[in-house]
């Protein structure tokens, strides 16, 4: 064994250190994503802690108050880490000392990245088995698990077995029996390796970047959960970026919620297990202070949600992180104030999701109902002038929950830098339903001729009230103003932003990564406009055409009419009778000429 001394830390390379490859992620969250709150969570202060393989810098920095060890295979890595560790070993589990143990340990890539190729192979169980041995007693491991049946899998346009770049270590599946393939048999492995499976939590929308844990178990049994469907449809709506997939992830992913199957279909999870404590056991967090949710919204640098478990439902915790500017330092349309999560979180089913099965169900009364109560929950939270301020004034449908004839705003951390027109506030959120409606390919009770700002405007009158185009326009310009602070655009981005939100037609497909399902439904759409203006166009030529034949029967018609004898001899008679009309015009010209000059003169 040979042991070099980093710039601050000390790094141990026992053998089968990989010397030209790295592992740490290329994709980073700000402050190091729900997976680094969560570890600073169930870290003690002043605790031990091994993190074992690649992990996001960040991390480390969030783990400030406990000892860290990085166990890694990989030489640049551990350079690359070395300052934040108190100490780094390389190459592999086999390298970590017998007799070490510590409070925590954290696994967050999974196990496939912690042993090394170039040393030992121990697979799958002999490295849970050595990170076992390294929790004391008390201690908990936090392990995550990749789904082989996940979403990410199920949406991707490329097959998993069809890897073959470098980093394809290992390609795992249903049908490698050497590693677990659900969270049943991960407990089993867990239990096997003495410690005992508590909490775990669901990953979305990539197990690797994680903007999303939720509880799997409150999962399974919220299928009815607002919070959950915003939070599944946030996350998992821009994760592939502008690839194409097979189908919608974001449809997938609710519709895996309402069917209670959204914890099975996680692309990941993290489960948290425990050696059984001896009397010098650390202090580790008890369940009810272990969150439900742990959310990353809005742009990078904006803070954590985080949704708590107590007594009486679920509540606000506090917000990590978070730079947003006070209104009055900021020229955005809308800031972050996280003073703004405390108390209960608003229970019920989110707006959007059942105006679009009442949509689909061609529920007219429903949609009626359901407009005319926000609409009206609006109103009543207007000011005396009709204007909207706060989180009111963002409140759009995919924002509200309702329960019973109660409306809510979810997250009311987000809220309007000024005030907004009540019924800019109404067609924005019109607006966004009409556009995912028409854009998702979803069916509806509605003409398929209406373009976005005229369904917008029926349902203004489904709601109550008489929306104009000009008050949609507005509402798009208020769109983009708010969805440029929420992404960070620029000037010139949200100016683009405004440009593409004005373009959206329903021949168009949703904005975002775009999946082949999509994409057909948006070629059916355009080909029945296209076989429309089509048809449109042969009856203009055919209504053309008729009306040429008709005007050249006509000529035709007095062409022979001209001819006739009759004709010349009406002609002759009405001949005298046009000369005596210009002759008696004339003199009337004449005679007012030459008495318009006596009576200037009289007068």
């Amino acid at each position: 064994m040979k042991t070099e001394t980093a710039p601050a830390g000390r790094m141990t390379l026992p053998g089968g250190e990989m010397l030209a490859w790295s592992d740490l992620p290329r994709e980073r969250l700000a402050d190091g994503g729900p997976l680094a709150t969560l570890a600073a969570r169930i870290v003690p202060p002043g605790g031990r802690v091994l993190l074992a393989g690649p992990h996001d810098p960040a991390l480390l920095d969030r783990l400030a108050h406990a000892e860290v060890t990085c166990l890694l295979r990989s030489h640049p890595d551990a350079v690359a880490l070395a300052e934040r560790a108190a100490r780094v070993v390389v190459g592999g589990p086999t390298g970590l000392p017998d007799d070490e143990t510590y409070d925590v340990v954290i696994a967050g890539a999974g196990l496939d990245p912690v042993e090394s190729v170039e040393g030992t192979r121990l697979g799958w169980d002999g490295v849970l088995a050595r990170l076992a041995a390294a929790v004391r007693p008390g201690g908990t491991l936090l392990l995550r698990l990749d789904n082989p049946i996940g979403l990410h899998r199920l949406v991707a346009a490329t097959p998993w077995y069809a890897g073959r770049d470098d980093s394809a270590w290992v390609i795992g599946g249903v049908l490698d029996q050497t590693r677990p393939a659900n969270r049943d048999q991960l407990r089993e492995r867990l239990t096997g390796a003495g410690l005992h499976p508590s909490a775990c939590w669901a990953a979305y929308p990539d197990g690797g970047t994680a903007t999303a844990l939720l509880d799997a178990d409150q999962l399974d049994r919220g299928a009815g959960s607002g919070l959950f469907d915003a939070v599944l449809h946030g996350a998992c709506a821009g994760a592939f970026g502008t690839a194409t997939v097979l189908q919608d992830p974001a449809r997938l992913a609710v519709d895996a919620l309402h069917a209670g199957r959204a914890a099975d279909l996680a692309p990941g999870w993290l489960m948290l297990a425990s050696r059984p404590g001896g009397p010098d056991a650390p202090v580790t967090p008890a369940d009810g202070d272990l969150p439900v949710a742990l959310v990353q919204t809005g742009r990078p640098g904006t803070g954590l949600l985080e949704v708590l478990d107590g007594p009486s439902g679920w509540r606000w915790g506090r917000v990590a992180g978070g730079d947003a500017a006070a209104p009055a330092a900021s020229r955005e349309a809308a800031y972050r104030d996280p003073e703004a999560l405390s108390g209960p979180v608003p229970s019920g089913r989110l707006l959007r999701t059942l105006l679009l099965d009442a949509a689909l169900r061609r529920d007219l009364t429903t949609l009626r109902t359901l407009l005319h109560g926000y609409a009206g929950w609006l109103a009543d939270q207007a000011d005396s002038d009709g204007r909207l301020a706060g989180a009111v004034a963002l409140a759009s449908t995919d924002n509200v929950v309702v329960s019973g004839e109660r409306y809510a705003v979810l997250d009311p951390s987000w809220r309007a830098t000024g005030t907004l027109p009540g019924d800019v506030v109404l067609a924005r959120g019109l607006w966004r339903f009409a556009a995912g409606l028409l854009t998702g390919g979803y069916a509806h009770p509605w003409p398929s001729t209406l373009d976005v700002a005229g369904l917008t405007v029926v349902l203004g009158g489904l709601a109550g009230h008489e929306l104009d185009r000009a008050t949609v326009a507005e509402a798009v310009r208020a769109e983009a103003a708010i969805t440029a602070t929420l992404q960070g655009l620029d000037a010139d981005g949200q100016t683009n932003l405004a440009s593409e939100l004005r373009a959206v037609e329903p021949t168009d497909p949703p904005v975002g990564s775009h999946s082949y399902q999509q994409l057909r439904e948006a070629w059916l759409r355009q080909r029945e406009e296209i076989s429309r203006l089509v048809a449109l166009t042969r009856w203009t030529d055919e209504l053309l055409t008729s009306r040429e034949r008709a005007l050249r029967r006509a000529e035709a018609k007095i062409g022979l009419l001209s001819g006739s004898i009759s004709y010349r001899v009406g002609r002759l008679a009405i001949t005298p009778a046009r000369l005596a009309k210009r002759g008696a015009r004339a003199a009337k010209r004449r005679a007012r000429a030459a008495l318009a000059p006596r009576q200037e003169e009289q007068r």
